[in-house]
């Protein structure tokens, strides 16, 4: 590199991805940001199309998040000429220190002297019967249909699953006039109360939750805590569900369901990578290897910021990406005089104590994803069930996710494993009677999402 400006890569546009961008371009890099949505913002700031006729201010966009947003999408104005911005393009595969981007029907490799992965996250979904009908989305889909697309999923919508976001969600459609028909919680609400005290000293935070809670009980919303979701009900589409507490079933009637159990990272780039992963026991959940900074394990090419590298919330992702960003100009020699990381570090370790309350509060049942029943789908893109997951745990050596995966197709799909994966391993866990981190985890395979197959011929280097 030397003679020559380093070719810096940012994979992601959201909170993470821009804190990144910023640092480098006011160091006097000129890094690439790639990103799949057409605006910047990420999932939590996602900006509505460009089109005639959508109106909404950020504060019915973002509520609360408002200033943040704009601030990002006043710093993005402020470096738009001074980085290599391209949206709606994605990243599929990575091959040594070449990304493979699929953008406009077209596919190229873009060689990089380092990057930056902040790929952000994504629901935890938990199948039930019925999951698949027309009518179920994900919370994260539930939100771009309102924040991008300017409509709801339904006119009486269930919100099922756990964690803040599923009460923002429902908070965000309730405030667009697309009033919950229920909020089904497998929490219990003494869980809630109990990690309320521990955010006393986040007086911002709690009052956030509490206005949410408030806001859908003052509009007739009813909040079940402690209910399973039993079966989501209908024949072409939905009609209503069924949820159980000690026994005793509810039915609700509704025209779509917004379900998730709390976020996931992203992680298969960095699998692709090659970088080393380590189990979080707190998250249930394989993580990428990295130093405080963002500095990735098994790559000294490559830094993780944001949720992608463990989920704490847009907040810390700001902070991360710039420790990111300050990492790799450190180990380039890039210098960035007035930066001091001890704020962004402090900010982190705040956002690490404030997830740690959110698991607490919204901890589920331990069984929750063992019970599934035999007859689930559970992985919908190959229609495998539940049941013949199980038949699988121990027989002909499938005491492994890939292993069972071999057997079975679960995780060969469209997604990737990327719906299907958790529930998987947790399943063939339970029925192993191991722990969850002895059956591994699906392997990251490209295409990490779905391509056009015409795109992957034609590529080019």
């Amino acid at each position: 590199m030397a003679g020559s400006p380093a070719r810096i890569l940012i994979i992601g546009a959201g909170p993470a991805g821009l804190r990144a961008a910023e640092m480098l371009a006011e160091a006097g890099c000129s890094p690439i940001l790639i990103d799949e949505a057409p605006r910047v913002g990420g999932q939590i700031y996602r900006q509505p199309p460009r089109v005639p006729g959508f109106t909404r201010t950020a504060s019915e966009l973002y509520g609360a998040a408002a200033d943040r947003a704009r601030d990002l999408f006043v710093t993005f104005d402020r470096i738009r000429q001074r980085i290599d911005y391209r949206p709606s393009s994605l990243v599929y595969d990575l091959i040594d220190n070449r990304a493979i981007v699929a953008s406009e029907g077209k596919s190229e490799e873009i060689a990089f002297d380092a990057m930056i992965l902040a790929t952000g996250a994504m629901d935890r979904i938990i199948p039930a019967p019925g999951w698949t009908l027309p009518g179920v989305y994900t919370l994260g889909a539930a939100q771009i249909a309102l924040k991008h697309q300017g409509c709801a999923i339904g006119k009486r919508i269930a919100f099922v699953g756990g964690g803040p976001l599923l009460l923002l969600a429902a908070h965000q459609y309730a405030k667009a006039g697309a009033v919950p028909a229920a909020i089904v919680l497998p929490s219990r609400f003494e869980s809630l109360a109990a990690a309320g005290l521990r955010l006393l000293p986040m007086p911002r935070e709690l009052s956030s939750g509490l206005l949410w809670l408030l806001d859908l009980k003052r509009r007739g919303v009813p909040v079940l805590f402690g209910h399973r979701l039993v079966k989501v009900k209908g024949a072409e589409s939905v009609t209503g569900i069924i949820a159980e507490r000690a026994g005793r079933q509810r039915v609700i009637a509704c025209d779509a369901v917004a379900l998730g159990y709390g976020l996931r990272s992203e992680t298969q780039l960095a699998d692709l990578a090659g970088i080393r992963f380590v189990f979080d026991a707190e998250r249930r959940q394989w993580l990428p290897e990295t130093d405080p900074l963002g500095r990735a394990a098994g790559r000294k090419d490559i830094y993780l910021a944001g949720d992608g590298a463990g989920i704490l919330g847009a907040d810390a992702a700001e902070a991360r990406g710039r420790l990111a960003a300050h990492a790799l100009m450190t180990d380039l020699g890039i210098a960035h005089e007035r930066y001091r990381p001890k704020p962004d570090k402090t900010a982190v370790a705040c956002a690490e104590r404030l997830q740690a309350a959110m698991r607490a509060a919204f901890d589920p049942p331990a069984d929750l994803v063992t019970a599934i029943p035999d007859e689930t789908i559970l992985c919908r893109c190959e229609r495998i069930l539940a049941g013949e997951l199980r038949a699988l745990a121990g027989l002909l050596g499938a005491r492994e996710v890939n292993r069972a995966k071999s057997f079975s197709r679960i995780g060969m799909g469209r997604c990737q494993g990327r719906l299907c994966g958790h529930a998987a391993a947790e399943i063939l866990a339970g029925k192993l009677g191991i722990s969850l981190d002895s059956v591994g985890r699906l392997r990251g395979q490209p295409p990490i999402k779905p391509v056009i197959v015409s795109t992957v011929a034609e590529r080019k280097a």
